[in-house]
């Protein structure tokens, strides 16, 4: 449960749970700061709390049960429980609001991004307390990341139709966020003292499509809304602190190409998170996928030509509605050419409301976790060879871990790796016992070996 700092003493007491993506996250870090702004306390249990509040996801049926089952518990443990997130958007037997159906003592339920129901709802059940000191929410808000990284939500919602997806019908059509507003936020974090930003969206690449890419300002200055411009304003802002920007959930249209002069000069990490989904141009159009995909393998070789340090990381879908033989080797031989970093896969699972239920020629499940395992066996494999390469290279890395000031050793990441879905660089204790290692601290290392999907370094 997270940690939003201490009201006044005999403030009502709120308990927090974010489940899901970055993108809701971002979402319940709104949601703590404007808790914390208004004077409410953090619940160390659901137990002891004046009200929980759920921040759901409800995009795959894995998910879905994690979600129920936490609103359960809270209801069980302490019943005044608030509803909100992707979940809470989601239509159950004949239409209704499946979290009200399965969970009817709920007190309220909202979908995504809503800050302002969610908090009108807390007034209703749980009076805003009144203190003339609460003004002491720090000013990038309050993070749920640990201080030295934090994501950076650009846009909400989705224009994209992809047949296995409900984000749309959840978090609506794509809405970019004022990019003056955007780079004011990540000002005041690199401000804070984060050292690594990850930018989150729906569709990272489409920033700025539905203003028209419309000239914005900031400082005083006009900037385009649009991702590269926006990319070459965050790059300006990190480099005074040695910062680093990420980029995650960018789709491989043509203008991406742009970005490759950034990443080469390292103003903007050589790292793209691109959801392929998959590789054969019929899967991808029964899909309904957005841009030219049998042209993915063309796209991938000029990034790289342009920019040989990129590393790719990528999502994909095994046994979507018949998708044959021939079309899964096709996907296996494109992970292979496109030589994919990182790679991660799920077995196709039927989304009620997604429209690629109706699709004719659905797999048998043991078929679908067949091919997802075969498909992580060559990814895996590539990765490896990938990995491999490193070895004897020295690089910079952040250092996540370190108890003892990593006289022990600790756990880094390079620009190789994103939090959380990525792997690490472990390092070993340090051959000089002066030398200290700091969470929140880059730190320059050489790779002495590869393991799984790890590195192993040695701090220098």
């Amino acid at each position: 449960m997270p940690s939003i700092p201490e009201g006044p003493e005999g403030a009502p007491t709120i308990g927090f749970v974010s489940l899901g993506c970055p993108k809701a996250l971002t979402d319940s870090e709104l949601i703590l700061t404007q808790l914390s702004a208004e004077g409410y306390r953090t619940a160390k249990s659901f137990a002891g709390a004046d009200l929980v509040i759920v921040n759901t996801c409800g995009f795959i049926d894995d998910a879905v049960k994690e979600s129920l089952d936490t609103i359960g518990e809270a209801l069980a443990e302490n019943g005044r429980v608030i509803v909100t997130g992707c979940l809470g958007a989601k239509a159950g037997e004949g239409g209704g609001n499946l979290v009200r159906q399965v969970h009817p003592k709920v007190l309220a339920v909202t979908g995504p991004h809503a800050t302002q129901e969610v908090m009108d709802a807390v007034h209703v059940h749980v009076p805003k307390p009144h203190d003339p000191f609460v003004d002491l929410v720090p000013p990038q808000g309050i993070k749920l990341t640990p201080r030295h990284y934090a994501y950076l939500k650009i846009s909400e919602g989705c224009n994209h139709r992809c047949t296995f997806c409900i984000i749309p019908s959840m978090r609506g059509d794509l809405v970019s966020r004022p990019v003056g507003d955007v780079l004011a936020e990540a000002r005041a974090l690199f401000d804070a003292g984060v050292k690594e930003l990850l930018v989150v969206s729906q569709d990272t690449s489409a920033y700025g499509v539905d203003v028209k890419y419309r000239t914005g300002f900031f400082d005083g200055r006009p900037v385009k809304t649009r991702m590269v411009e926006l990319c070459e304003q965050l790059a300006l802002l990190a480099e005074p602190h040695g910062a680093w920007v990420r980029l995650h959930y960018v789709y491989p249209y043509p203008h991406v190409d742009e970005l490759m002069p950034l990443m080469a000069a390292g103003r903007v990490l050589p790292y793209l998170d691109v959801p392929f989904q998959h590789s054969h141009p019929d899967v991808l159009k029964r899909m309904k996928r957005p841009a030219s995909g049998e042209r993915n393998l063309e796209r991938i070789a000029a990034w790289r030509r342009a920019c040989p340090e990129l590393v790719l990381r990528s999502t994909f879908i095994a046994g979507f509605p018949g998708e044959t033989e021939a079309e899964f080797d096709h996907l296996l031989q494109f992970v292979r050419e496109a030589g994919i970093d990182r790679a991660g896969c799920f077995a196709y699972s039927p989304v009620k409301g997604a429209a690629a239920n109706e699709l004719a020629d659905a797999l048998p499940d043991a078929l679908r976790e067949e091919r997802r395992a075969r498909f992580m066996q060559v990814a895996e494999a590539v990765s490896a060879e990938r990995l491999e390469r490193r070895v004897g290279a020295t690089m910079q890395v952040l250092v996540d871990h370190a108890p003892q000031l990593g006289r022990k050793g600790g756990s880094a990441r390079s620009y190789a790796d994103a939090p959380e879905i990525d792997g690490t660089v472990r390092l070993l204790p340090p051959a000089k016992a002066s030398t200290q290692i700091r969470v929140g601290e880059f730190v320059r290392a050489r790779v002495v070996a590869a393991q799984g999907h790890d590195l192993i370094a040695e701090a220098l």
